[in-house]
Parts: C-alpha cells; structure tokens; sequence
C-alpha cells in the first residue's frame, strides 16, 4: 500500500486546496497519470501519479486545504480495478465478537437497562451498556450510525456520536461569533455565501499589503492616438501575412515602456531591505483577467523581442491564463507591468502596484474627443488616458510625470519605435 501524497511544488509554494479529484476510489492508474487539481495561491497544478496501481482510499475530500507532505490518498500497486476501497474492507473483514455481559454493578444500580441485545423499545439494536451511556449524554440512539456490520449500537459508538454533536455545536458557535453583528429585520433578505478561491484570497491579500507598505501616487497624462492606429491600418495585413500573428496596441505601449524604462532606470527597480535593485534586464508583466482572477504573466526580455515577438508572447501567455494552464515561471520575476482596463471600457483609473514592481502603467478605452490643434484649429481625435502608479518611497514625482511624457512621445510618433523595434 502506497501513500498519496502533496509532493514539493515550487519553493515559494507550501500548500494548496484539493480544487478536483480525478480519479475516483476503486479506478486504476498509471505511473505519471494525474490524480488531483490543486488550486494555489497562483496557478492550478496537476499532482500526478508515483505509482502504478489502483486508487483504495480517498483521505482528503475536495475543497479542503492541504501541505506539502500531506497524506491525502491511498494507492494499492498489488490490487485490481474495481476493489472495493479501504474503508470498505475494513467493514467487511471486521469480525463479529460476542458482546460482554454488562457488569454486574451496573445490573444492580439500573436494572431497567438489563435488555438483550434485540430491537429495544425505541426500535434501535443495541447493547446494554450503549443504551445505559446513551441516557447519560442524552442521545438519540436511533440518530446513530452503528459501526458493527450487524447494526448493534456499541458503547463507542454512542461516545463518537456525542463528539459529533459536541464539534457541531462548537463550529455553530464559532460561526456566530465571526458572523458580523446585524439588528434584527422583519424580513430576511436572500443571499449566496460563496467561498473565495484561494488565488482571489491571495489577490486581496497582496493588494492590501501594497497599498499598507508602498508610497503609492498615480501620476496621468493622455495620447493622440492617431498615429498608432494609421500605423496599423497600413501595416496589419503584411505584418499578418509574414509573422502569423496580428499588429496590436499592446506591442506598441510594451515597447515604449522598455524605451522609457531605459531613460528612467529607477521604475525598473525594487526595494531590498535598505538597498534599491536597479534591475538591468526588462520582463515585462501583462495583466489577464480570467474567471479565477487577475492575473499577470510576464514576457521576458522585452527589449530583445521584436514587435512580433511580443504579439506572439502576448497572444500565447493570454491563451494560456484562459485555459488555466499558466506555470509558476510564466508569473514570477516580472520588473514593470501594463493593465488594460480600457477592453472593459475603462475610462479612467488608478492601477495599483503589482508588489515588489514599484511600477504600473494603466491603458484605458480610446473616445474620441474635439482636441485643440498647435495652429488653434479644433479636430475630432481618438484619444486615450494612460495613468502610471509609482512608489514614491524610489520614484519622484518629477521621475514618474518625465516617464509618461516620454511614453506619450514615443506612442504619438510610432514609426521610428516599430524602426527601433
């Protein structure tokens, strides 16, 4: 018999919710095969399979947390499919024992439980002394689920039932307490309580923490965006046709970003105990929304990828964030990070810091809107709001409004950056 266990995941990663099952008692597996879903603070990963052999018993059921080196299953290599499970042997193999006659001071303090061990007069099989113990801790013998194969009611059973109430009660309780106050209404209103995933938990958390430890100040400027979109109009189809992927807003603001970070290097940095991390390479965070979150995979070496090149990283990390099966590298390690909150029709925001990045640029919806031109004259413009949070703990104001400046040039004159790119 082999034990199923939560292996090493990743060494910022220590433990995890059983998310799904996908193997079921009595089912045969190979080596390698995956066995469960488990859902952490970042990624949802497959736990597979170190044994070939048939699942006997299922510890641990779905939804219930668990750690590295946590026992959760059973796996017998010598067994067939279709056995019967663990819990089940046990309750076929129990034998059946002679129960011992009740002591002989208990038949004389309380002769009125001296009954065999037949159907009683509440209709329940018990012994003796499980219907004297059950009178004490006043239990419903016939509310108890008797462990003996032939249905008797033993004494430990009667003591497990008591537990049971006794954890019940404690749980109720508990929850009462935690539940927050309200005054008494004439009518109850209806709700849905449904459990945070632990990666919207971690989302809260890491959110909480940035804005409790970080100088954050958001900073915003806006972008003709006239010239980015001729760009495309001329150049979409041939950039298809020779790259297979399509000419993007998202490749023109990711390098530009890495253009300015170069001039900027303090907003490609972090804080370490008391020293600044000047960070000389540029993997650049892409915020995803899916079901289960925001989440923020990362193209690296931004500086080194063409325009094409980080189409095709965003269009692949995007694909894999909506079908869930991002990997902890595909997330970790990024030094600056772009959201988009402008493909929900965003107008205006303030993005908050992805921690330890000191970082953020936020995109929003193009609207067009009469601008006054440098002749006087008034056009009709597609143009679009950026705001840039920053932690002022690195960054100065002047710093993180210079940057923006320079992201707004570079994106109002897109020929030489697609050029340099």
């Amino acid at each position: 018999m082999q034990d199923i266990k939560i292996p090493e995941l990743a060494e910022s990663i220590t433990d995890g919710t059983i998310a799904e099952w996908l193997v079921k008692e009595g089912e045969k597996v190979e080596k390698g095969d995956p066995l469960i879903e488990l859902e952490t603070d970042k990624v949802n990963v497959e736990v597979n399979s170190e044994f070939t052999g048939v699942i006997t018993e299922i510890l641990t059921p779905e939804g219930e947390d668990v750690t590295v080196g946590d026992v959760v299953g059973k796996l017998d290599e010598n067994a067939e499919a279709g056995a019967t499970s663990t819990s089940e042997q046990k309750q076929e193999k129990a034998p059946v024992k002679e129960e011992a006659p009740a002591p002989k001071e208990e038949t004389e303090a309380a002769p009125e439980v001296v009954e065999s061990e037949e159907t009683g007069t509440n209709g329940v099989i018990a012994t003796p002394a499980a219907r004297k113990r059950a009178r004490e801790l006043n239990i419903d013998l016939s509310s108890i689920a008797p462990v003996d194969p032939l249905g008797r009611v033993r004494p430990e059973d009667v003591e497990r039932a008591a537990q049971q109430q006794i954890a019940a009660a404690e749980k109720a309780q508990k929850q009462a307490e935690a539940a927050p106050k309200q005054e008494k209404t004439e009518f109850t209103k209806p709700v849905e309580r449904v459990k945070m995933t632990r990666r919207r938990q971690t989302i809260a958390r890491n959110l909480v923490n940035v804005q409790q430890e970080a100088a954050m100040l958001t900073t915003f400027n806006e972008i003709d965006m006239s010239a980015i979109m001729k760009l495309r109009a001329e150049r979409k189809d041939k950039f298809l046709e020779k790259n297979g992927v399509k000419l993007g807003f998202m490749s023109f603001f990711t390098k530009a970003v890495v253009g300015a970070l170069k001039e900027f290097p303090l907003l490609n940095a972090e804080i370490q105990d008391n020293e600044l991390v000047i960070k000389k390479f540029y993997d650049i965070g892409i915020a995803v929304s899916t079901e289960e979150g925001l989440v923020v995979p990362v193209v690296r070496d931004a500086d080194r990828l063409d325009f094409a090149g980080v189409e095709r990283e965003i269009m692949n990390l995007g694909i894999k964030a909506r079908e869930n099966k991002l990997s902890l590298s595909d997330l970790q390690g990024g030094t600056f990070s772009i959201t988009n909150g402008g493909i929900f029709g965003s107008m205006l925001s303030t993005p908050i810091l992805n921690a330890p990045q000191v970082g953020i640029l936020g995109m929003h919806n193009i609207v067009k809107r009469a601008v006054v031109m440098p002749d006087d004259t008034i056009e009709v413009r597609p143009m679009m709001y950026l705001a840039l949070s920053y932690d002022h703990r690195i960054v100065d104001g002047k710093d993180a409004v210079q940057f923006l400046v320079r992201i707004k040039q570079m994106l109002e004159d897109p020929y030489d950056l697609l050029l340099e790119g």
